[in-house]
This record gives structure tokens, sequence and C-alpha cells, in this order.
């Protein structure tokens, strides 16, 4: 019989520990994409992961990151991004400065789609990495809205009141924390002028989470000491 021409099929190659950790975060139930969330990276770094072996400076975060999940004490990736962000640490250059770090310029799509998340952490602080994301917003005369989420008992209204948006149970979330998430605005009930908000955050020096808390207790919609605890934003452009 004559000698077979193929060449035996190469191993695979070994996972490294980066590759290893987001797969185990992809064992449950985290895209790729979710897992970029929270470590602030673009998806096609997570990628790179397995492609080119790079991660190493993330490994710190996600083995944090997957702790957590793993205890089930925090699943929300806008929390879990509060819990990698302090273990992520900067490359240097062969000088020994720190490297700069690419980031897409684009926070908006061409369609005008664009969306934030800030957990705990970055609410304390007045949720300023969703300012860029407004402010691009209203440069472009979009529409947006936000979900918020807090106490069950600062809220006003009760969850599915026509006095409160949305005035539906489905746009509201229940945690088994006894807080509770609900939406202002969507591209079918209509949204807020981008612009408009811009001038709330510009008002408060920047403070994203008090124009979003100043505009609820204005509306009479949660309490004045209710204490937001999760933000999202989101845009688009208005047809």
């Amino acid at each position: 019989m004559p000698p077979s021409n193929r060449r035996p099929a190469r191993p695979a190659p070994e996972l490294n520990e980066a590759a290893q950790l987001a797969d185990q975060l992809q064992q449950a139930g985290y895209t790729k994409r979710d897992i970029a969330r929270i470590i602030n990276r673009d998806p096609s770094l997570v990628s790179q992961f397995y492609t080119k072996h790079k991660g190493a400076a993330f490994v710190p975060a996600l083995r944090q990151v997957l702790t957590a999940v793993q205890s089930g004490e925090i699943t929300d990736p806008a929390e879990l991004a509060d819990v990698a962000a302090p273990h992520i640490t900067r490359r240097t250059t062969t000088s020994g400065s720190r490297a700069r770090v690419r980031t897409k310029a684009v926070l908006i799509t061409p369609t005008g789609s664009g969306t934030g998340r800030v957990g705990a952490q970055a609410i304390a602080s007045g949720s300023a990495r969703l300012r860029p994301l407004i402010a691009e917003a209203a440069r472009q005369n979009l529409k947006l809205a936000f979900t918020v989420r807090l106490g069950k008992s600062g809220y006003v209204h009760p969850s599915g009141s026509n006095t409160d948006s949305p005035g539906i149970r489905r746009g509201v979330v229940q945690r088994t924390d006894h807080s509770e998430e609900r939406s202002y605005g969507s591209a079918t009930t209509g949204g807020f002028d981008a612009t408009d908000f811009a001038r709330r955050v510009d008002a408060t020096g920047g403070d994203v989470t008090a124009a979003v808390h100043q505009w609820l207790v204005e509306s009479s919609r949660i309490h004045s000491d209710a204490h937001i605890t999760h933000l999202e934003v989101r845009t688009w452009r208005p047809r």
C-alpha cells in the first residue's frame, strides 16, 4: 500500500491564560463582546487572546471577574467592569513609559446607535464615561433613552403605573436584591432630545448621574433621597 501524502494534522495551539479565562466566562453565559465591555476594550482584542496570544495584562482582572461570577455575587457586566478596573494595568514601552492604548474614536455608529453602561463605582464618580456619548449624540441631533436601577422604595409610582414611563411592565426588570430597573424612552415610544439632555449634564458640571437623578426627581418619578446604582444610555437617529 503506497504511503499517504497527507501531512499529519497540527495539534491545536495551547490557549494562553487570558483565553482560558475568557472561555470560562463564555461557558458562564457571557459573550466575547460582554468580556470586552467588562475590560473596557474592543471585542477584537478578546479574539486576539486566541489568535495572537494577547491578553496577559488582563489576566488579573479576568481572574477577579471569574471569581465574582462563580461565587454568584455579581453577574451584571457593568458591575463586573467595576470589579475588573482596579486590576487592569497599562503596558509599558521599552523605555518604561506607559504605552498608549488604541481606542475606538467612534462612539456612535453611522445609524446613530450607541450604548453606554456604568455600575456602582462609576455612578459614585458621576458616570463620567457616559458624558462623551451624550455629547456626541447632541452634536448629531440624536434621540436618547436611559435605564436606571435603584431600590424599589426609591420609586414614587409602582411598576407598570401609567403615570411612570413606560407604563407597562415589559420595561421593568425586578432584581433579587430588591432593586428594580426601569427604562425611560425608546425608539418606539419616543425618547429625549440629546441636545437638551447634554445641557442638563453641562449644568451639573458633567455629572451624568446627577443630571439623570435631577430629571427623575423633577418629573416625580423617584424620591429625592433615592440612590441610582446602575445607569445605561442608548441613542438612535430619529426618522
